[in-house]
């Protein structure tokens, strides 16, 4: 796509002048739910879903029933879409720091770009993964993913949760359960734990007397910080628009929400995701995400210390999914918040609302518990946009990205220039949503006919043409791993990619058709370097360096399975220290 330089202002949406801001154009708020999947009402997932605020956000946005994250875990995700670019533009496929990049550093994000064309643009908690206050004219908090149990030494799991998902997972992905007092209870460890919240700059306890009684949460914290700022642009408009952009943490791990949001999800009643027994059989995630040493991808690896924790699948899954619910709740709540602010004030005339994730997440389908595959779970968002005076409550069903909207953005808010900041930087790579703003059954636009999305696996190199992807058009998904093979579905006979259709002789032409497209998006890329280490365990590798007596059995090599026994001895003694 070529630099930005659009003059389709706003007189497509705000039809009055009094409907704009002083400077003559709209606010826009970005609201981001960390792993927010497609479980919420009107995107069909989960019937027993409870988000009635964005239900009526719904009533007056336009909802995209088909849109798809670029990469399906956090911080890739967000440097691709807030940068407008592509993994395979950046080669950002991982959790190296975005602002290191040398194409995104070059790049302007998102509130950079309109902070350039007058806006004036402020944040608060998870927006980017690695958060740089200076993409921001006024940042509020960072990302703080407490509330965390806290041993007397170390955040830990939840204790409510079993081994051994707590001992190999621990305090994030390893922890779920309602935010209750913890002081004076006796656990089944001898143990007495406390609740503590914070990040990597410092933790800080966190009082929690009951569930009206407490401290507030990071997420109750940037809801609280977003509904006051909004507040003071109710009351007196400044001579700039506002670009906002809000983060809440859930419903990432670790999920811990008040008791009475898990309430609200009975055990006894909870139904669980459509899952077809041994589905994981005909695909391949698993022989890119497992190692050489055979241990477990993460998803698969959660998913079975999960069902180890409580020893049957259906009970399993049912605390984490009731959990999961319990933050997705959360998140309606402190939506509903902020949309009180802005629908009850001056700002709902002239202020564009996103809501989306940053990706899904599996709840045992393929039997998988995590983000970070290609299938439909996985890559699919929730995408909701209120253009005011346009939008009604429409829906559509086209398969776009979220790379789209930058693009979308900009081009609603008529804004103009470079979105480099030199050569070094690229244009974006997404295309304007607007044709579907405008016309929610259009099947016209300039955008590609499906979306691309990257998987992430650790490596210090990428090579575009080396990666994992897939492609997921109107009817299809297509998979190609790193390693070759392949996935088909057909979703007109298969919602629930059930089929692997890629070795049926009667699809040779649909997957050649999908194999030529994909070649077609991604860049052609020479070889790497000579001298380029490419590992995607470095890390591992560094902690095998300084610790060579993990290799228990002498091999050469440090399997997951001997980091993780060498770690947690470490650990052990570091605490009884």
């Amino acid at each position: 796509m070529k630099p930005i330089l659009i003059l389709s202002a706003l007189c497509i949406c705000l039809a009055s002048p009094a409907r704009a801001t002083a400077a003559g154009k709209p606010n826009v708020l970005l609201i981001i739910c960390d792993d927010l999947n497609t479980d919420i009402e009107g995107f069909g997932s989960q019937p027993q879903a409870r988000t009635p605020n964005i239900a009526r956000f719904e009533e007056s946005g336009l909802s995209f029933l088909q849109a798809h994250c670029t990469a399906p875990i956090c911080a890739p995700s967000r440097s691709s879409f807030l940068t407008g670019l592509y993994p395979h533009t950046s080669r950002n496929y991982g959790f190296d720091k975005w602002f290191e990049n040398e194409v995104l550093k070059n790049s302007r994000t998102v509130m950079d770009y309109f902070r350039m064309n007058g806006y004036y643009t402020l944040g608060t908690g998870k927006v980017m993964h690695h958060e740089d206050h200076k993409e921001w004219d006024e940042f509020g908090n960072d990302s703080d993913y407490g509330p965390f149990a806290f041993c007397g030494t170390n955040n830990v799991a939840h204790p409510d949760v079993p081994s051994p998902l707590r001992d190999d997972f621990g305090a994030i992905d390893g922890s779920f359960g309602p935010l209750v007092k913890l002081e004076g209870r006796v656990f089944k460890d001898g143990k007495t734990y406390s609740w503590r919240t914070g990040n990597w700059k410092g933790m800080h306890a966190m009082r929690v007397e009951s569930g009206d009684d407490r401290d507030p949460t990071a997420d109750e914290i940037n809801r609280d910080w977003a509904v006051e700022k909004l507040k003071g642009f109710a009351r007196k408009a400044g001579d700039k628009p506002f670009f906002m952009g809000v983060g809440f943490l859930r419903p990432h791990t670790p999920m811990i929400v008040p008791e009475r949001l898990f309430n609200m999800y009975p055990l006894a009643s909870l139904q669980l995701p459509v899952i077809k027994p041994d589905d994981i059989k005909d695909t391949y995630l698993l022989t890119v995400g497992a190692t050489a040493q055979g241990d477990l991808d993460r998803g698969a690896k959660i998913y079975q210390d999960l069902v180890a924790s409580y020893g049957n699948r259906e009970e399993a899954l049912k605390r984490w999914i009731q959990a999961y619910l319990a933050c997705v709740t959360s998140d309606d709540e402190h939506v509903g918040q902020i949309l009180d602010v802005i629908d009850n004030s001056p700002l709902k005339d002239n202020t564009i609302i996103v809501l989306t994730g940053d990706h899904g997440f599996q709840l045992g389908q393929k039997d998988y518990v995590y983000k970070n595959s290609l299938w439909e779970e996985s890559t699919r968002v929730p995408l909701i946009i209120r253009v005011p005076g346009v939008t009604k409550g429409g829906r559509t069903s086209y398969p776009v990205s979220l790379v789209d909207l930058y693009p979308t953005l900009a081009d609603l808010c008529g804004l103009t220039g470079d979105t480099r900041k030199n050569n070094k930087g690229r244009p974006l790579d997404g295309f304007s949503l607007k044709p579907f703003i405008l016309d929610p059954k259009t099947e016209t636009w300039d955008g590609p006919d499906s979306a691309l999305t990257a998987l992430f696996r650790w490596q210090q190199t990428y090579i575009p043409s080396e990666q994992s992807y897939t492609l997921r058009s109107k009817d299809w998904r297509y998979i190609r791993y790193s390693n070759g093979k392949e996935e088909l579905y057909n979703h007109l006979d298969d919602p629930y990619e059930w089929t692997n259709l890629a070795g049926n002789p009667q699809q040779v032409a649909t997957l050649e058709s999908f194999r030529a497209k994909l070649d077609a998006r991604l860049p052609k890329d020479g070889p790497p370097k000579a001298d380029e280490k490419r590992s995607n365990e470095a890390w591992k590798d560094k902690y095998f360096g300084l610790h060579p007596d993990a290799d228990a059995n002498k091999d050469g090599e440090l399997s997951w399975q001997e980091y993780q026994i060498h770690k947690k001895a470490l650990d052990a003694k570091k605490e009884k220290k």
